[in-house]
């Protein structure tokens, strides 16, 4: 692992303790996890990651693969609210946000307008299918994430903090679906690849859902601990060195003279100043999520993949060769060297395993 040297700005004796705590309560987290969902330890990281740093997140798997049970059993153990919607083509927009019903008041007989919550109302919203409702009720998701509050009859109703969507999509049908557009996509801090288990994995899987064995999950964090620790990622060091090593993964995918040939020929709209701010966010909440009061190389090439893969809008001659975004990160941590610049003497033509 390579690290670069912290700025001069050393952290507080407070938060090293809240840090070396953080690391201990991972472990718990993902103990507590494992009880319920087998594998799916890098999935589980980046979850977390995202939403220590305050983001959305959208997963990407085919059906059967745990995702809704994952995301359920993560908010019960970080004692959180937890809601479900099921995305149908039918599905209205206040169906999510709430909608104003008209209540009488028994003893002075006047009506008025009450506004009933709708299921966005929680600390953690699983978006079940999101591409299966019409754009003007992903729109109303969608403006929730960015403005952490709903307007129902010309009132402002603040959402709950922390408030984090996690959205899921099925890569495989796409028949009667309403695919997010790219400005939308951009919400997501992390789009997260949810792969089939292994052998093995598979196995344990089926041995342990076809017995009768309840599972009590305990609660590792409180609410108020939540709250400290997301305050803590935003105050985690990062020397400027590795800020400008994460702003060329975003900057080299544009127009620009020192664009790579391969990003020319695969690449037909790169990723925007926000993948940078992503980058070093998500690199700060990997760092404190592993007990480390500052950042390294290594968080950032972590995060890299799921910040950069929905914001990377290949062209047709990569989908011809069977190239994907996550390829043309793997090569841009290859050509950007350690110290934020770029490695001309890396050779300028793509090559796929």
């Amino acid at each position: 692992m390579t690290e670069i040297s912290p700025p001069n700005s050393e952290p507080s004796e407070s938060d090293l303790a809240a840090v070396e705590r953080l690391g201990v309560a991972y472990r718990r987290i993902v103990d507590q996890l494992g009880r319920v969902i087998i594998g799916q330890r890098a999935v589980v990281e980046e979850l977390l990651i995202s939403m220590l740093a305050g983001g959305h997140a959208l997963l990407v798997g085919v059906p059967g693969l745990a995702k809704t049970l994952m995301v359920r059993t993560l908010s019960e153990t970080l004692n959180l609210s937890f809601n479900r919607i099921q995305f149908t083509p039918d599905l209205m927009p206040a169906d999510i946000t709430g909608t104003e019903v008209i209540q009488e008041d028994k003893l002075s007989g006047t009506r008025e307008f009450k506004f009933i919550p709708g299921p966005v109302f929680a600390n953690v919203l699983l978006a079940d299918e999101i591409n299966r409702t019409p754009p003007k009720t992903q729109a109303a998701l969608l403006e929730a994430m960015q403005e952490h509050q709903v307007t129902a009859g010309g009132k402002r109703h603040k959402l709950p903090n922390p408030f984090f969507v996690l959205a899921t999509q099925n890569p495989i049908e796409q028949e009667g679906t309403y695919p997010l557009p790219e400005a939308q996509l951009d919400r997501f801090m992390f789009e997260i690849r949810v792969d089939y288990p292994t052998e093995e994995e598979e196995f344990e899987i089926v041995r342990q859902t076809t017995i009768t064995n309840p599972i009590t999950i305990e609660k590792v964090l409180s609410y108020d601990e939540w709250l400290s620790l997301q305050q803590l990622v935003r105050r985690v060091p990062v020397a400027d060195s590795i800020i400008r090593y994460a702003m060329q993964f975003a900057r080299l995918t544009r127009e620009g003279p020192d664009r790579p040939d391969f990003v020319k020929q695969y690449v037909s709209w790169g990723a925007g100043p926000r993948a940078s701010q992503y980058l070093i966010l998500g690199a700060k909440a990997r760092a404190v999520l592993h007990g480390r009061p500052y950042v390294s190389i290594e968080d950032v090439q972590a995060v890299a993949a799921p910040v950069l893969r929905h914001r990377i809008l290949i062209n047709f001659n990569a989908e011809a060769e069977g190239i994907r975004s996550d390829d043309i990160v793997k090569k841009l941590a290859a050509l950007i060297p350690m110290d934020g610049g770029i490695n001309r003497s890396m050779p300028k033509v793509f090559k796929t395993a």
